[in-house]
């Protein structure tokens, strides 16, 4: 056995060993890491198949997150929240340890709120955050964001469902689609034409979903199968004027503030995947014979694997260093563009060569990696694909 083979046999390649450390992660994180841990091996992973075939997460689920401190984390006690001695880390490690189920789709349903309140605790009224915030943190009620529509994606400064004056409020038309929670939320964050084309004509409104006028058409998927989908239309609906988000014709800047962070957290999360897939291929390479030995003593197996740690490796130092800046108050756009890229395509690569690895067995329903496989791609094109990332970074670069 040569010299690489046996430190593969003498150190064991699982989740935790293939997270580098992070200087600015300290106890307060590990805690926080077995507290999320333990809620989700004993609640969600035993349940994952059936809420995959039934396509959504039962609500009794919901209220014991919130009790757990999942839902609420980082938001204020005040409206409900588990406070706000968490840090962007603590917010890592949540996304990683929801990712370690290999179920995209039941942690994107548990989560939504992570991209459809913050618009509503940084611009909404103190009576609208007073209103919303405790339902939703307790598990109650659910809201979602409303961004993509039909027509265009990622270019949200093209958007055309429209918001008319009508007597002191508004009335809203037009249609948002592939919205996760659209089938269950009880709210929408939503952006609307208020103004002229352009960026400078968009603001956010909280639209009731059960409000007259809203209807919703639910849109089968390739993954996330626990997540249920939607594309909402809205006919006539009106929206009274105290559910407008800041200000007029503002909005577009609080949607890009809202895509950092969403960028940040589907990177942390991509990396994770990427780990879950090295895990169960390296323990898979360790245990199946092939051609009289273990596929871990082919040199072509140990160099996928190798190649699969090197990139999560790099990866996951980019997600830190940039997780630190942002925490401290800076706003890369380029780098958290390119991040999410680089993990996104590292997943996909590491999805791809476990994939090959675990051959046949990782082709059955059931496993991990046969969900993560079915994920990448709504992780390379959700919150801004990787042609849209890759343009946005080159244009805060200066070309």
């Amino acid at each position: 056995m040569d010299t690489i083979a046996r430190m593969a046999k003498a150190q064991e390649i699982t989740f935790d060993s293939l997270r580098p450390p992070a200087p600015w992660m300290d106890e307060t994180h590990s805690i926080w890491r077995k507290s999320v841990r333990a809620f989700v091996d004993k609640e969600l992973v035993p349940h994952i198949e059936d809420w995959e075939a039934a396509g959504e997460i039962p609500r009794d689920i919901y209220p014991k997150a919130a009790e757990a401190g999942l839902i609420g984390m980082g938001y204020p006690e005040e409206y409900g929240g588990a406070g706000t001695d968490f840090d962007r880390f603590h917010g890592t490690v949540t996304s990683e340890e929801l990712a370690r189920m290999g179920a995209g789709g039941v942690s994107s349903a548990l989560m939504i709120h992570g991209i459809g309140l913050p618009p509503v605790m940084v611009g909404g009224s103190e009576d609208m955050k007073r209103e919303i915030a405790p339902q939703v943190l307790s598990g109650k009620k659910q809201i979602s964001l409303g961004i993509t529509e039909p027509g265009g994606g990622s270019d949200v400064a093209q958007l055309k469902t429209n918001a008319k004056k009508s007597g002191n409020g508004w009335v809203v038309n037009g249609s948002k689609t592939y919205i996760t929670g659209g089938c269950t939320s009880k709210w929408l964050t939503t952006a609307v034409r208020t103004g002229g084309e352009g960026m400078a004509g968009i603001s956010l409104m909280l639209i009731d979903l059960e409000a007259e006028g809203v209807s919703r058409t639910a849109l089968p998927k390739m993954g996330w199968w626990a997540s249920d989908t939607a594309t909402i239309h809205f006919d006539d609906v009106f929206v009274p004027p105290e559910n407008l988000i800041g200000e007029v014709d503002r909005g577009f800047v609080s949607i890009m503030a809202n895509f950092n962070g969403e960028r940040l957290g589907m990177a942390a999360q991509a990396a994770a995947c990427a780990r879950v897939c090295i895990e169960d291929a390296a323990a898979w390479a360790q245990q199946r014979q092939t051609f009289g030995k273990r596929l871990a003593d082919h040199q072509v197996i140990r160099h996928k694997i190798a190649a699969m740690c090197q990139k999560v490796w790099a990866t996951t130092a980019m997600l830190d260093q940039l997780t630190w800046r942002v925490q401290n108050g800076e706003q890369p756009i380029a780098e958290l563009a390119m991040l999410k890229v680089q993990a996104t395509e590292t997943m996909e690569f590491c999805a791809r060569e476990a994939m090959q690895i675990l051959g046949g067995a990782g082709f059955i329903r059931g496993h991990r990696v046969e969900r993560i496989y079915r994920e990448v791609r709504v992780m390379a094109i959700g919150g801004g694909s990787e042609e849209i990332m890759r343009d946005l970074a080159s244009r805060q670069l200066g070309l």
